[in-house]
This record gives structure tokens, sequence and C-alpha cells, in this order.
């Protein structure tokens, strides 16, 4: 039972047994800094049932937790707040229920839930990976991670674009200008090549528009009647129709692309459990329209094309049907979703991790499915997210001017190197401990970045300030953990044995901290938010920092102080360890 419940239970008492009145709920805050007390009761929502000062309710409650209830020690008020002072008992136990699970705050899912899925990345097979691209990876692979720690069962997945027009541009330009070259051939990673191919397709483009526009056309008919985008678009019907030619360079340099991703998610550190691709899924969810237009879910126009009408819901008609009987984006994204639940009957609700420029597609498409009676509807997310910024300025990939997501793990490793030899902190590695602990720091300076920001904001990322080893960021809390293991390596204290000590205020404080853990992956679950996660870690960090620095750990006055704070340390290095896997960050044992 944690203390907030403790207290709750206790205050509705107080109320019923001083005012013979009903309290619902206690509203609670962390104490401020300036008063006595580890827990602050707020008393002005209590004069909803109880009429009088709130500060000789307080007092009066106050007097009542004391002599009734073994947690609390002593009180004081100020103005309408109670502020409350437990007992180290409290802590103590607390301490020594937990000091050996190596799995505090993370719940197991329980058999028979129902199960949720999230999707992440999503790219399309006609460029590598970019820096927009991380940040939904890391977000999405975070945050089914969070969902699995607070206890349910979680399936990763992406629906990878591999059909359509911008993948023929690619195609059609490796075949008139690759002169047959492999990632074999070249040594580039394939989706390198192929992006390489879609950034050329867009410069020849340009210069044929230009071309024409010196002939005499119009910019708009130069834009259309450039052969080499009409080129594109026969292709593009000859895979629709299965020329076996298309489809089979289709097949090849998409290859080519899914091999260099794997690269990336692997060096990334995320994963997936079940791809589905836009060309098995495209043609999806006709059905379906066909079945709403019987039930009034969508309608007819004149020239045939089939539409929803949400004007009731304050959005507009959406169409899901073209007038000549082709799938647009939302009706395949409704077959999708409900190709998903297919496979996978135990899922009771989505996650979609795709950017904010999405807002509007997902309000409608979770509006339609549930318009056409799917009960899990209910429980579908879009988890919006912002774009990230360089210092230099924005993206694109036609123009060949992304950040590529190899290239910048790599990067940050070598600013980590950098910064690493500056400080001197590595004597006595090898080179290839040196380079992997490089790795670590980089990856996870860039991930614990990310993933500090609330996912709606916009990131404005600096490579730089995010490795720097002092203040909010991945690299600071891995030295502190790699810190508290050398403590341990260094202690010859049994970490396994109850103690019992008289609290130092350091040490209570920052009990209080770890108490809060398990609430916070809660939360975070919630909110689909790793930003708690994360900055709930950099707290816990400062607070251990005060700690070591204000209270001597192996020189302890005596043994029992020696083992209490020796395990303390373990409890509080396990808890980051445990918070940045959720975030799918490593913390290094030494550094």
């Amino acid at each position: 039972m944690s203390l907030q419940d403790i207290l709750t239970k206790h205050v509705q008492e107080a109320i019923t047994s001083l005012y013979n009145a009903n309290l619902e709920s206690v509203e609670f805050q962390a104490t401020r800094k300036e008063f006595a007390g580890d827990i602050t009761i707020v008393v002005f929502p209590m004069l909803r049932v109880v009429k009088g000062n709130p500060v000789q309710i307080g007092e009066a409650v106050g007097q009542y937790l004391v002599e009734k209830v073994d947690e609390v020690k002593a009180f004081n008020v100020v103005k309408g707040f109670l502020n409350v002072e437990i007992n180290d008992a409290y802590y103590l136990n607390f301490f020594n229920e937990i000091s050996n699970q190596a799995t505090y705050g993370l719940v197991t899912p329980k058999e028979g839930d129902n199960a949720i899925m999230v999707e992440y990345s999503s790219p399309n097979t006609n460029k590598p990976l970019h820096l927009g691209h991380i940040r939904n990876n890391l977000l999405g692979y975070s945050v089914a991670e969070i969902l699995k720690a607070s206890g349910k069962k979680v399936y990763k997945t992406q629906i990878i674009n591999d059909r359509g027009i911008h993948i023929c541009k690619s195609m059609l330009a490796w075949k008139r200008y690759g002169n047959g070259e492999t990632p074999e051939s070249t040594g580039l990673k394939g989706d390198k090549l192929v992006g390489n191919y879609y950034v050329k397709f867009d410069q020849e483009y340009k210069n044929e528009i230009q071309q024409l526009v010196e002939e005499g056309k119009t910019e708009e008919d130069a834009k259309k009647q450039a052969p080499i985008l009409v080129e594109a678009q026969q292709m593009l019907q000859k895979w629709e129709s299965g020329d076996p030619e298309t489809v089979a360079l289709w097949e090849k340099m998409n290859g080519w692309v899914y091999e260099g991703f794997d690269v990336t998610y692997k060096n990334l550190g995320v994963d997936f459990d079940k791809l589905y691709y836009e060309s098995q899924t495209y043609l999806l969810g006709k059905e379906f329209v066909a079945e709403g237009l019987k039930t009034g879910v969508f309608f007819k126009k004149e020239d045939g094309s089939v539409w929803c009408d949400l004007t009731d819901e304050g959005l507009d008609e959406k169409i899901v049907l073209r007038s000549d009987g082709t799938a647009v984006y939302m009706t395949q994204d409704i077959g999708t979703a409900i190709q998903r639940i297919k496979d996978f009957p135990d899922v009771g609700g989505m996650v979609y991790t795709v950017g904010n420029e999405q807002d509007y597609h997902f309000k409608v498409l979770f509006l339609i499915l549930k318009k056409l009676g799917f009960d899990w509807a209910k429980n579908l997310y879009h988890l919006s997210y912002g774009m990230v910024d360089l210092p230099s300025g924005k993206m694109k990939s036609r123009e060949g001017t992304v950040v590529d997501a190899d290239d910048l793990v790599e990067d940050m490793a070598k600013t980590a190197e950098e910064i690493s030899e500056e400080l001197g902190k590595l004597d006595g590695y090898t080179q290839e401990e040196k380079q992997e602990l490089y790795k670590t720091i980089g990856l996870g300076a860039l991930k614990y970045y990310i993933l500090k920001v609330d996912p709606k904001k916009r990131i404005l990322f600096d490579p730089k300030e995010s490795i720097d080893f002092q203040g909010n960021t991945g690299p600071f809390i891995q030295y502190t953990y790699a810190r508290i293991q050398s403590i341990l390596r260094k202690s010859d204290v049994d970490t396994s044995a109850k103690v019992t000590v008289d609290l130092h205020e350091k040490e209570k404080e920052l009990l209080k901290q770890i108490q809060l853990f398990p609430e916070v992956v809660q939360n975070a679950a919630e909110q689909h938010s790793p930003a708690l996660i994360a900055n709930y870690t950099y707290d816990l960090v400062k607070e251990f920092n005060s700690f070591y620095q204000n209270v001597s750990i192996l020189g302890a006055d005596n043994d029992n102080e020696k083992q209490f704070r020796v395990q303390l340390s373990k409890v509080v290095g396990n808890t980051i360890k445990n918070a940045f896997g959720l975030l799918g960050i490593n913390v290094p044992e030494r550094m």
C-alpha cells in the first residue's frame, strides 16, 4: 500500500470522525523545501464537505493522524496546507521490501488481458532513414517498452510504404542511370544507394521542366509533361498490372533497402514483432466500404465516388473511394487496422506513432472505425509528435539535404570520443572497449535528448549539447550509474541483508524519490510520454549526487550505516538501469 493510499484512508476517517462528513478524495503535493514534512495534504478541497477555517481543519486532521497512524510522527500547518512528517520506520520497511527486487517498478503483463499494438517507423522504400525517423523510432519503441512495463502485453509493428510513384521514381532513375550498380559493387548500404537515385530523379526532372519552359510551355504544363515523370507514372501502372519485369526490379531494389533498414534498426536498438507492407494492404478496406455503404456509414456521390459525412462531429466530408473505384490512403488504413485485429485477436487497442502533420487524418480514421461498429476503435491513440530541426535548418529528402540516421549515430559516437578524450576519463581501457563505450554514450545522448522532450513539442537537436557530461543529459546519468557500480565494486558489503538505521535527511529524500518510480511508469504509460521517465531519472540522479556529496558511503561511521548506504546506492543504480531500459538506453558499468 502506498503512502498516499494509507494517508487517504486515514484522512477520510478523520473527516468522518471529526466532522461527520464524507470526503471522496484527498489531494497531495510535494512538501516545499522551506517547510518540515515529507508529504503535504491540501486542505482547501475539504471545504466542499466541511465548513470552517482551513488552518483549524488542518490542525485537527494533523492531530488525528499523529494519534492514530503509526507512520505519522509530526505535522505542521501553513495556511491551507497540512505538512506531514513520516517515521523513518515506514521508509526503512519500504526499502527492505524492494531492495532485492531487480524489476522494482515494472509490472508483468497478466495472462488474458487485452494487448496493445504500437506502430512506429513506417518508412518509404525510396530513401534511407533520417533524423525525423529517429524521433519516430525512439518514441514508438520507448512507448511500447513503457506500456509493457506498466503491465500490458505489447506487439510492435510497422507498415512499410513500398509502393507508389515515389518508389517508381527511384526505380526509373536507377534503370536509366545506374549502369547495373549494386550495394555490393558500390560498397553502399542498399537504402543509401536507392536514396541517391531518388535525388537523381529529382535533378533530372527539374532539368526537363526548365527545358520545356524554355521551349514555351507554362511551368504548370511542364511539370505534368516532363518525360521522366510521365515514364514514372507508366511504370507505376505496369507495377499495378503485375508486369513481370517491373515487379522484378521493384523486388530487387526493395530488397536492398530492407537490408539497409535492418542495419539502421540494429544500430538504433529498435525491433518489431510484425511487419506490414503497403503493397499487400493497399487493396484492403474496399470490402468494408461496401459494407458501410449498406449500413449508411458511407454515401455515394453522382460521379460514383464514396464519402463519409463527418460534419456532425465538426469535421468535413472524407472521400474513401475515388470515382474510378480506387482506394485512397484512408481506405487502406481502415483495412489495415481491421486486418491487424484479425491477425492478433487479443489486441484491444493501437498506438500510431506519426508526426503531427497527420493529426486530422487520424481523427477521421478513428471516427470512421467507430462508425463501422468496431469496439476496439475507442482504444486507438495517435502518438503525435513535433518535427526535429537542426541548427542548420530544414531537411528535404529529394534534394539530398537530409541528416541520415546512420551518419548521425556515427557522428554521435565520434563526438562522445572527442569529449571523453578531453576529459581523460578512460585510462586502462582497450581500444575495443573504448569504441564500444563511445557508441553507448553517443547513442544514449541522442536518445535521451530526444526523449526528454514532451512528444508534442518541436525539438532543435544540438549534438554537442546532448553529449555534455553535466546537466540534464544522457551521459550525465550514465556517468552516475557507472559511479554507483564503482562503489559496489569497492565495497565488501552483503547487499541482500536487511538493516535498520537512523535515516540521514539525504537518505530519506532519496528513498522518497525511489518510491515514486512505479507511479511514474504508470503515468508515462497513460500519457504515452517517455519524457516523464527521462526527467524522473534526472531528478533521481540529482538526488543521488546530493546524497553522495553530503554523506560518506564507504567511510560511514559504522558497519550498519555503510551497509545501508551501499544497498541504497545499489537500488538507485538498479532504478536508473530499469528507467533507461524503458527509453532504450544502455548504461555502462565503467566510464
